[in-house]
């Protein structure tokens, strides 16, 4: 089991930056890949980037590109989101997630995912 705490949401405003932080703990070695989602109301967990954690390479879709930043400490056992040009849009409870299943290509759906955080809110003011 690996158990995955967030930190570093709040409020900003438009155009500022925060950092999220995930900080995993339990079965690390196992974990394959991380990544974080966000979840707006009503709506369903939206990937945002991925990272693959053995050897830290990111994905981004079009929509995070440019903005959106993921890193990793092994040593740490973390996993940093920089947000940069915040939109209110942005605005959403943002998890973390982790998957030990080895798979060809990103898994992009949250049900790859076994593990998660418990959310940490994002909230953009225009």
């Amino acid at each position: 089991q690996v158990q995955l705490v967030e930190s570093g949401g709040g409020l900003v405003q438009a155009g500022g930056s925060l950092r999220l932080s995930c900080a995993a703990s339990g079965r690390t070695l196992t974990i394959q890949s991380m990544a974080w989602f966000r979840q707006f109301p009503g709506k369903e967990r939206e990937f945002v980037t991925s990272i693959t954690w053995s050897g830290g390479n990111p994905y981004y879709p079009d929509s995070a590109k440019g903005r959106f930043t993921i890193s990793r400490d092994n040593v740490k056992n973390t996993v940093l989101l920089q947000m940069n040009s915040l939109k209110h849009e942005d605005t959403a409870v943002y998890y973390c997630a982790a998957t030990t299943s080895r798979r060809i290509g990103v898994p992009l759906v949250p049900n790859l995912y076994d593990s998660w955080g418990q959310g940490t809110q994002v909230t953009v003011s225009s």
